[in-house]
């Protein structure tokens, strides 16, 4: 089969091909031969500053207009910003697994991550969103990588999903003050892809030791990339694994963990509402955080 190229490809064609890119996560398309861009951008000419009524047209001296306005922005313009440079994998790996071993806090675990560079994500991402709310509570709640609404914000469970997060919680009698969300992935991947296997191995080490610093009595894993991180099974959904109890590992130590929907399944499936107040009813049971409440809903 002979492959298309872009020249053989209608405009409709085209366009449905890039926006799928763009969904997809695709930021850069690579070429046929290396294109050294910092020569071209060397050699190229530069551009003319837009001219305002108050610019003469010429100069007195011989020099015309042009050339001196040219030689003007060469000598004022600032030189590019050098680009991200990006850390190989298994090293950041390392990085991660150090760093995160060396926080002694949750404040300083959300520093830190703050300051990594180690991801690529967090140059396509606008904000680190990692922790949020009462670090000294007994219950955790984690999440998988930020929304759209999340990275605007700056805050997991952001928006339409934090506002459900709320309804959900305050269902089984849980104070915004009694737990912290945090989230497994803590920058927006582009156009919300799922993250890589490497880019989980790199952030995986700030949750699992989120957990560990907090040594929360319950933790409560929404969703499938939490669920299929924190339980050690990357096949598991969380269709087939809501509503129960495993344990997650986090340093030298176990800790029960509960699964059940991300609230953002909750807003666009709710179907799933019945199921996972079915969940949460379990959870608050067996953990004994409230009495009888059965009849507040999502």
């Amino acid at each position: 089969m002979k492959s298309a190229s872009a020249d053989d490809l209608l405009p409709d064609e085209l366009a449905a091909l890039m926006h799928f890119y763009a969904e997809s996560g695709v930021s850069w398309l690579s070429e046929d031969e290396a294109v050294d861009r910092f020569a071209e951008f060397a050699a190229g000419p530069v551009r003319e500053a837009p001219r305002t009524e108050s610019q003469p047209r010429g100069a007195g001296d011989g020099v015309s207009a042009p050339a001196e306005r040219r030689s003007r922005a060469a000598v004022a313009a600032p030189p590019p910003a050098a680009p991200a440079v990006a850390v190989p994998d298994a090293e950041a790996v390392e990085a991660a697994r150090a760093l995160a071993a060396g926080a002694s806090s949750i404040e300083a675990l959300t520093a830190a991550v703050e300051g990594f560079a180690g991801c690529n994500l967090r140059f396509s991402a606008k904000h680190t969103v990692f922790a949020a709310g009462n670090a000294s509570a007994r219950l955790l709640v984690v999440g998988g990588s930020p929304s759209a609404e999340d990275d605007r914000e700056g805050k997991p469970f952001s928006g339409v999903a934090g506002r459900m997060i709320e309804r959900m919680m305050a269902g089984i009698r849980v104070a915004a003050a009694d737990f912290m969300m945090v989230n497994m992935i803590p920058w927006r991947t582009p156009g919300d892809r799922a993250p890589t296997v490497r880019e989980v191995e790199i952030c995986a080490p700030f949750a699992r030791r989120a957990i560990a610093l907090m040594r929360p009595d319950a933790v409560l894993v929404l969703g499938n990339l939490p669920v299929r991180i924190l339980s050690d099974s990357p096949r598991a959904g969380i269709h087939s694994v809501r509503g129960r109890w495993f344990e997650v590992e986090a340093g030298n130590d176990r800790f029960r963990a509960f699964a059940t929907f991300h609230p953002e399944e909750l807003v666009t499936t709710p179907a799933s509402k019945r199921l996972a107040w079915q969940d949460l009813l379990r959870f608050r049971a067996e953990l004994g955080t409230a009495a009888d409440g059965s009849s507040a809903s999502l």
